[in-house]
């Protein structure tokens, strides 16, 4: 029980340090996202 309590609290310490990245991604994906469709509904005119 102590090693999956161990294993559990480095497992949550891991995702508190990479929240960052994975809000970083997630606004550039976003941004890509939004870039493409505004492109697609100018082009589409």
């Amino acid at each position: 029980m102590r090693t999956f309590n161990k294993g559990y609290r480095g497992l949550s310490l891991i995702m508190v340090l990479n929240t960052d990245r994975i809000f970083t991604v997630g606004t550039m994906v976003a941004g890509l996202m939004a870039g493409a469709f505004l492109g697609s509904t100018l082009i589409g005119y």
